[in-house]
């Protein structure tokens, strides 16, 4: 079989020497060999650094954005060959879909968020400008930028296409190349999937790169700007974390490590409620989707100690009908482990567990197969097991990263907190329970233990996700043994790849290095009202100014009658002197601010297209019949959009009186058109 190539430095590099196999998890055949004897891994940081980070770094976050969902479209024309695949490695449909459909589902979801949620720039303004000054002469601004190295993704064998992905998006988005390093078991998957990276020619060369085969001294040659993103067991993300190189360059470090993830049955969930039922259902679904290969399936199964024997036998009743085989075959639900050596690892921590615990059901030496020979494929059976004694050991701190779990019985709320706190740190919990009292106290308690917890019962079941599918929107990680770190987590994960900075300078030269307007900076009255200049005809600090106008006692009473807000600060006299916020009859908020409308908006047609909402709105003074208002309309920040007709402009907006004191402070969201085309 051909040695799997590494795309490094531009090209496909074939390593030297014939490499070490890699089988078939179902047949024991050769599927390919692996090996990076010869490649050169100091020059594929540097490629990535030199080529592909400013290559990435020149386009905007919308820009990448673009690309990822382009590149999410080419794979999905591609998956049933990515499906076919994961066959090799044991995998069925089902799991193959979970990896594959779950991993362009990042792509697209990154895409998305990045398009709604960063601007069509290169950096990134996080947070409100901070006064530093009384007089407004000195403020600061955190800003982000990429960093200038390269982001090493050292991936697990058990989702190839998914946990390369996972990673890759945030890294991409926030404009950093990756270098991706797949386990050997399943490397040719992540393989074909770098091959169609690369063969869709939608990303710019050098930021993505492709290492199949031992690590070596990649670790040795990282920089302070490059991030190391890991999944595997925590044994290995402790020795990584401690590598010279990390530790000496302070190297940003994520781990996303194997933990004891616990599901809660509440105890309002017996026999013949809904909640009841979705519990065996999940536990089972996350002993045998991928053979239980996952690091967010339920190794810990925690129930109330007088519902232990119902569970049991509910949940043996429904294993019964698992069938293990070639995942081929139609009639297959639970395919092989990735390898003999993996049935191997398992078979060893099923005998310290069964120390602890007796079986429920299933045999870790025998199991039936269908269409595949049980000792030449990774087969084995699922095993649940259960141990009565919850004060030992073994369930918290052994995990057989296969087809098992191991229920455990608890007597109280607090007891169930304490067990699911005995794993020292989780990616996923669950609690199945209608009870909205047990499900707080579950999650307040295990919340410091965990990095996400699915509250399941009859209102979510039928939109939920399950207990273990990590989500691009929500932070996929955990405390403690599952590896400290945070590996999704929305646009968190795209700041994990860039560097925080506070800036501090004037108003004018904040409102130049961020592309925003400042309070403090000068404006531009121009005798174009900027609602009628298109987007491109804009600039930062055009300003309008209407007013003033007056607000009458019959202007507040009428807007009363016409809205029905007839709130007693608004209508009674002697009601609203009372309020030790305002000592007599005010305008209404929303008077003033549609009095505002109408001080600054251009009637006419033209370029500004729709106010699509207001932000930031505070009411700051109060306003009394016989003041006068007047409104500065400033732009704040403009958006194009690529690809489309028309940007976004956020416009600062101040409501001041007669003293020039501000009575509303708030944005203005618009979407203004571009010129016509020629």
């Amino acid at each position: 079989m051909a040695v799997l190539r590494s795309y490094v430095a531009g090209a496909w590099r074939v390593p030297e020497g014939e490499g070490t196999p890699v089988a078939d998890a179902v047949t024991g055949e050769e599927v390919a060999r692996i090996s990076t004897a010869g490649i050169d891994r100091a020059a594929a940081l540097e490629h990535g650094r030199a080529v592909g980070g400013p290559a990435l770094r020149g386009l905007t976050f919308h820009q990448r954005a673009a690309l990822l969902k382009a590149l999410g479209s080419h794979l999905r024309d591609h998956r049933e060959e990515l499906y076919a695949l994961s066959a090799r490695a044991g995998a069925t449909l089902n799991d193959a879909k979970f990896d594959v459909d779950g991993g362009i589902g990042v792509l697209l979801g990154y895409a998305s968020k990045a398009k709604r949620e960063l601007p069509n720039d290169t950096v990134l303004v996080e947070g409100e400008v901070e006064p530093l000054g009384k007089g407004g002469t000195f403020v600061g601004q955190h800003l982000c930028t990429p960093l200038r190295g390269v982001a090493i993704q050292i991936n697990a064998f058990n989702f190839p296409v998914w946990g390369p992905l996972e990673k890759l998006a945030p890294a991409f988005v926030a404009g950093m190349p990756s270098l991706i390093k797949p386990a050997s078991q399943t490397a040719y998957i992540t393989a074909r999937l770098v091959e169609l990276i690369v063969e869709s020619g939608l990303l710019p060369e050098g930021s993505v790169q492709l290492l199949c085969g031992d690590a070596g001294d990649l670790l040795d040659h990282v920089t302070e700007q490059d991030v190391v993103g890991f999944t595997g067991s925590a044994g290995t993300a402790q020795r990584l974390r401690t590598h010279p190189a990390l530790v000496g360059r302070s190297v940003r470090f994520n781990a996303e490590a194997d933990s004891l993830n616990c599901s809660i049955l509440g105890p309002d969930a017996v026999p013949g409620t809904e909640e009841f039922d979705l519990y065996v259902k999940q536990l089972v679904a996350e002993m045998t989707v991928k053979a239980g290969q996952k690091c967010t399936a339920i190794r810990r199964a925690l129930v109330p100690g007088h519902l232990m024997d119902e569970v049991a036998e509910a949940a043996r009743e429904r294993l019964s009908r698992i069938t293990v085989g070639n995942p081929a075959s139609p009639d297959v639900r639970m395919g092989a482990l990735v390898s003999l050596d993996q049935r191997e690892e398992v078979r060893r921590s099923l005998k310290a567990l069964l120390d602890a615990a007796r079986p429920v059901y299933g045999d870790p030496e025998t199991v039936q197969v269908v269409d595949a020979d049980a000792e030449r494929g990774a087969f084995l059976s699922p095993i649940l097991l259960r141990a009565d004694d919850t004060g030992r050991a073994e369930p918290h701190e052994v995990e057989a990263f296969g087809p098992v779990s191991t229920l455990l019985p608890y007597r109280d709320t607090a007891h169930a907190v304490e067990l699911a706190a005995r794993g020292r740190g989780s990616l996923a919990g669950s609690v199945v329970t209608a009870d909205p009292v047990f499900a707080r106290e579950i999650v307040l308690g295990a919340a410091p233990w965990h990095g996400r917890l699915l509250v399941l019962n009859g209102e979510d079941a039928k939109e939920s996700t399950g207990h273990g599918s990590a989500l691009p929107a929500l932070v996929h990680g955990g405390p403690g043994r599952a590896g400290g770190g945070e590996e999704l987590g929305g646009i968190r994960a795209v700041v994990h790849h860039m560097q925080r900075t506070a800036v501090q300078s004037g108003p004018a030269m904040m409102t130049e290095l961020t592309g925003r307007w400042v309070p403090g900076t000068d404006r531009t009255v121009t005798e174009v009202h900027p609602f009628r200049k298109h987007l491109e005809d804009l600039r930062v600090g055009d300003t309008a100014v209407g007013g003033p106008r007056t607000v009458t006692l019959d202007d507040v009473e009428h807007f009363a009658e016409f809205t029905g807000d007839t709130f007693y600060a608004h209508m009674d006299d002697a009601a609203a002197k009372a309020n030790p916020f305002f000592g007599g009859r005010v305008a209404h908020g929303y008077l003033v601010v549609s009095f505002a409308a109408g001080l600054f908006v251009d009637p006419d047609q033209g370029p500004v297209l729709a106010n699509y909402g207001l932000e930031n709105l505070r009411f700051l003074t109060p306003v009394y019949p016989g003041d006068e208002l007047t409104v500065t309309l400033t732009a704040k920040q403009i958006s194009p959009r690529d690809g489309a007709p028309y940007g976004e402009v956020r416009w600062d907006t101040d409501v001041t009186n007669q003293d020039g004191a501000s009575v509303a402070k708030y944005d203005v969201l618009t979407l203004v058109a571009k010129r016509p085309a020629a």
